[in-house]
């Protein structure tokens, strides 16, 4: 058997050093992030502690988008989760009427792009943009549709 070697101790000391490395910015951006998020609920008129209770948040998440909450199942889906996380982040900057570009920002600049969502003067529209931006009105069929397959222009609305 071999004996305690005293000359590990350095080599721990070089572990330890970089574990702190990593934790520190680690823990600075997931605080970045948590502020971000309550923000973010407080601006689509939810209670901000929700964003720090873990299933809670994505029921609440869900709740501003519009979606209901039964995906909450799909987030436990795997594969399946990732697309859902994707929708749903997409569904999130089209409520504060941003477009997919910003999207992207969230899904890879996350820790960037949140802040800006949560911090900035960006508003809520309701879920997924309650009609997306360009004027905040909803399609209406009965008085937007043209039929694609007739020739003949639609009756005059009274």
């Amino acid at each position: 058997m071999q004996d305690y070697d005293p000359s590990s101790a350095p080599s721990a000391g070089v572990m330890a050093a970089l574990f702190g490395a990593f934790l520190i910015p680690t823990l600075i951006i997931t605080v970045i992030l948590v502020v971000s998020m309550w923000k973010i609920y407080i601006k689509a008129g939810k209670p901000g502690w929700a964003a720090i209770i873990p299933i809670y948040n994505i029921i609440v998440l869900l709740e501003i988008v519009g979606k209901p909450t039964w995906w909450v199942i799909l987030f436990l889906v795997p594969c399946a989760n990732i697309v859902v996380a994707v929708w749903v982040t997409n569904l999130l900057s089209k409520s504060f009427g941003q477009s997919e570009g910003f999207t992207i920002g969230l899904l890879l600049l996350s820790f960037v792009f949140y802040p800006i969502l949560g911090f900035g003067n960006y508003q809520y529209l309701g879920p997924a943009g309650a009609g997306f931006v360009g004027g905040g009105n909803p399609f209406d069929p009965s008085r937007d549709y043209k039929d694609p397959f007739s020739n003949t222009p639609p009756p005059p609305q009274v």
